[in-house]
């Protein structure tokens, strides 16, 4: 039946559901705001104040970020860049891992160069290393923690983060050789066939792709379209955080987290997960209460299921890939929290 003869109720269904599943980030991004104000007109402005600023503060890496990806995808280098990720992949996990642990990419940053990887066919189990890794340190919070929390704390997050990476690479290569994650990224998101294929048969770059008009418009669709991708799960994710700022006192952490024991180190990293602010904010947390008794090992097990876990790479991890691939992310980050909390207990108590 054609649309002139539906009914209007059912043209107006039909029409909600065509823009809320087109638009239904930033309608949810949008409700949340309305509903904020209007509950609370000062949270609503504070909330809106703090995306925006968070947005501008991530703005130069995500860019950056995007100029690369879209560099690579335009030049055909992504088939080089993804070069880099195969190999035996006993190595290649080795090497993405400790790649991640020591980039300098942020846990934002990092989404697209993750997507053009997926796509241009590199494996996921090399992929998960890296995704694992990567927000949990880098050079400036290494030297951050250092200052905060003392060397021993900095080099521990550091092995943390790539002893997570190799367990969650070689867990996902497990899976993967068994049949799970043949197609691990959500439709739509990227055609892992068609960038497969370049690796496959790889091209000479042609790295002055502004002389080409086919490849300058490549250029600019990539740019864009990662941009409104990335800007419209960012968004959502800022105003949450700045929800759960606002809503979710230090202290409360502070109290729920702190003691001593296996227990503490359980409980923090079950916390670390919804009540982790970022990484800069979370470090004097930690110190403070650790003077004040709590654990070393919970310490870096809030520290670490946050960082992975936190809201901008969580969402990004939902945007990009499927659900059973998101499960296995966080199963990953969690069961790795715990187990390095524990072990660095451990070692401190010896």
């Amino acid at each position: 039946m054609s649309d002139a003869h539906n009914p209007p109720i059912e043209r107006s269904a039909a029409l909600i559901r065509t823009v809320w599943s087109e638009h239904r980030v930033w309608l949810a991004t949008a409700i949340l705001l309305v509903v904020t104000t209007i509950l609370d007109p000062l949270q609503g402005s504070a909330s809106l104040a703090f995306t925006a600023q968070a947005l501008l503060q991530t703005g130069p890496f995500l860019f950056l970020s995007i100029g690369v990806a879209a560099y690579a995808s335009a030049s055909g280098a992504d088939g080089l860049v993804a070069k880099a990720f195969t190999g035996a992949p006993v190595v290649m996990i080795l090497f993405a891992a400790a790649f991640g642990g020591l980039s300098p990419f942020c846990s934002c940053g990092v989404i697209p160069l993750i997507a053009a990887l997926l796509t241009a066919g590199v494996p996921l189990s090399a992929v998960m290393a890296f995704w694992l890794a990567s927000p949990v340190i880098d050079p400036s919070m290494f030297a951050l923690t250092v200052g905060v929390l003392g060397m021993e704390f900095a080099v521990a997050k550091t092995l943390t983060a790539i002893g997570l990476g190799v367990v969650g690479g070689y867990t996902t290569l497990a899976l993967t050789r068994a049949g799970a994650f043949a197609k691990p990224l959500r439709d739509g998101v990227a055609n892992g066939g068609c960038g497969a294929s370049s690796l496959r048969n790889p091209k000479p770059p042609v790295w002055a792709f502004w002389r080409d008009a086919e490849r300058r418009a490549k250029f600019r669709n990539a740019s864009i379209s990662t941009t409104l991708f990335l800007a419209k799960w960012l968004t959502l994710a800022f105003v949450l955080e700045s929800l759960m700022i606002a809503f979710v006192p230090a202290d409360l952490v502070a109290r729920i987290v702190g003691g001593d024991g296996i227990g503490s180190i359980l409980t923090a990293t079950l916390v670390g997960v919804p009540a982790y602010l970022n990484g800069h904010a979370a470090l004097p947390l930690v110190s403070g209460l650790i003077e004040q008794g709590m654990a070393p090992g919970a310490g870096l097990a809030f520290l670490v299921a946050g960082g992975v876990t936190s809201l901008p790479a969580a969402i990004a991890v939902w945007a990009l890939a499927k659900r059973l691939v998101f499960i296995l992310y966080v199963a990953l980050a969690l069961s790795g929290s715990l187990a390095s909390g524990l072990l660095f207990q451990a070692w401190v108590g010896a």
